[in-house]
């Protein structure tokens, strides 16, 4: 098997006309970071992460300790790479912003392997299914009504089953109205689902969540902090409402503690912050063993393929912010994508949407 020989870092910049928040952050740019190793034979493995504004210098940095870690190491021994970090990241810290760098080291080593074999991830890992449901994400709650509108009705123009909207107005009725806002511009038969990025009190998250019953909600994802697992189990008590959480996690400790409490319903792990294939994999399989479907967070074209090679894997979110600057963007229709079906993950940036660092 091949040797990697060197990486990359490049940034890139999605269109953002003006900021947009949720409940806990602002927005200033939608901002990436993209990795590319190469291999002896010149094989290019790729791999991204949505950074936003925070901490360029520091993701930045960890990103190049990382890389001084793979330099020489086989391509296909990503398993024994994580563990290779791991071990040097216990001084500083195994989760935060190593787990990151371990995730998209990871993550663009599947790639260059996956190339080296000449096939698609989700073939190689083999495969459950060939699509999956895709649901519309966005609903800033910085958003006009008008501007909100636009948005989920663009979604179910373009064949979109199902949407997600932030919540966590200083006022939790404000979050009811624009809710039954929603319901009456996409009508019935379209899924909503609400999303506080943790930025609700627990009162709030209650009462709104008893209140928006007549709405129809499918789930209330991040209601209040994600560490406040008593809260969660409370809130899934006495509310009754489908509970999803996950993105937040560096490891399956949170799953477990929510899974004792039988307050979690959708888990939803990021594959950046996970740690990668493996990492996000491994998360699945615990939660399919005590019947929890897997709903990742943001990052569809990693995981439409993964969700594809696992048998609790029910559907994916979307945005649009990569898909002007790569090669291939992910087709979805009627609310349903499908795998890239080229080798590795399918897709790569465009050259001139990347800045080297």
């Amino acid at each position: 098997m091949q040797k990697i020989k060197s990486y990359n870092i490049y940034s890139a910049k999605a269109k953002l006309e003006k900021p947009i928040s949720d409940a806990t952050h602002t927005l200033t740019e939608i901002s990436f970071l993209v990795l590319r190793i190469t291999t002896e034979q010149n094989i290019i493995g790729e791999a991204y992460l949505l950074s936003f504004q925070y901490s360029p210098q520091t993701i930045i940095g960890a990103l190049k300790d990382h890389g001084e870690m793979i330099i020489g190491e086989e391509v296909n021994n990503t398993g024994m790479v994580f563990n290779k970090m791991n071990a040097e990241n216990e001084y500083f810290g195994q989760e935060g912003i190593n787990r990151w760098a371990q995730g998209i080291f990871n993550i663009a080593m599947w790639d260059a392997h996956c190339k080296i074999l000449g096939a698609p991830i989700w073939k190689v890992l083999g495969t459950y299914k060939t699509e999956v449901p895709i649901y519309g994400s966005g609903g800033w709650i910085s958003y006009t009504r008008e501007e909100l509108k636009d948005e989920v009705v663009g979604y179910v123009k373009r064949g979109f089953k199902a949407v997600k909207i932030k919540v966590g107005k200083p006022d939790w009725k404000e979050d009811l109205e624009r809710l039954k806002f929603v319901r009456e511009s996409v009508g019935q038969d379209v899924e909503i689902m609400m999303d506080a990025n943790q930025g609700m009190s627990l009162p709030n998250a209650m009462n709104l969540s008893f209140a928006a019953r007549d709405i129809g909600i499918t789930w209330f994802e991040e209601p209040i902090n994600h560490s406040n697992y008593k809260g969660f189990e409370s809130l899934k008590n006495k509310s009754g409402i489908s509970l999803a959480m996950g993105e937040r996690e560096f490891s399956t400790q949170p799953l477990r503690e929510l899974i004792d409490k039988s307050a979690i319903d959708i888990w939803q792990p990021d594959i950046l912050r996970i740690g990668g294939l493996e990492a996000w994999r491994d998360s699945a399989a615990l939660a399919d063993a005590y019947d929890i479907p897997v709903l990742p967070h943001y990052y569809k074209d990693y995981d439409i393929p993964l969700l594809c090679t696992i048998p609790n894997g029910v559907g994916a979110e979307s945005f649009d912010w990569i898909d002007p600057l790569i090669d291939n963007p992910l087709q979805i229709h009627n609310g349903v994508a499908r795998p890239h079906q080229g080798a590795g993950w399918g897709f790569n940036f465009k050259d001139e949407c990347l800045t080297q660092i």
